[in-house]
């Protein structure tokens, strides 16, 4: 493991646990050379399809990237961080269970709304409204009185109101 400090390649494990959800372990390391500490964590590589995008590309899943949509979402909103990461590894290991090699960006974007929707009105319209690419106000308000209908008809509060 290179240290990030100074790049050198020796280095030594101070300290191993599991980590908060038991699905990595958590490193602590000290740099040989510059004695500075750093933290690695070690997950099981298990093989995630390619992602295709609207327009056919094809990419790596991005985890980062995803989780980073969800938070842009969720921003000054009552979502924890605990909350995202929790739901971005619920995901991902759903599509690595799946075993299928590639996965279109529409399925994933419509779990994340589906999780969104649940959780924060305001997180969801956010997500819609960069995911969907509304054409026009006509669209996005639609989308806006549906969600208004939906709430009204089940009779609850849901967050962000």
């Amino acid at each position: 493991m290179k240290c990030p400090f100074c790049d050198q390649l020796e280095n030594r494990v101070i300290d191993s646990r599991l980590s908060k959800d038991g699905h990595a372990i958590r490193r602590r390391r000290e740099c040989s050379e510059c004695k500075r500490r750093f933290t690695t964590y070690e997950r099981v590589e298990i093989s995630i399809p390619l992602v295709i995008k609207k327009d056919g590309r094809r990419e790596h899943f991005d985890r980062e990237k995803l989780k980073s949509g969800i938070m842009k979402a969720c921003e000054k909103r009552k979502v924890s961080v605990d909350e995202i990461e929790r739901f971005v590894d619920e995901l991902e290991r759903g599509i690595q269970e799946q075993g299928d090699r590639e996965i279109p960006s529409e399925t994933i974007g419509r779990k994340v709304m589906e999780y969104l929707r649940e959780l924060d009105d305001v997180a969801y319209v956010r997500f819609a409204s960069v995911y969907r690419s509304f054409k026009d106000l006509k669209e996005f308000m639609s989308e806006l009185q549906d969600l208004i209908q939906e709430d009204s008809g089940k009779g609850r509060r849901r967050g962000g109101r």
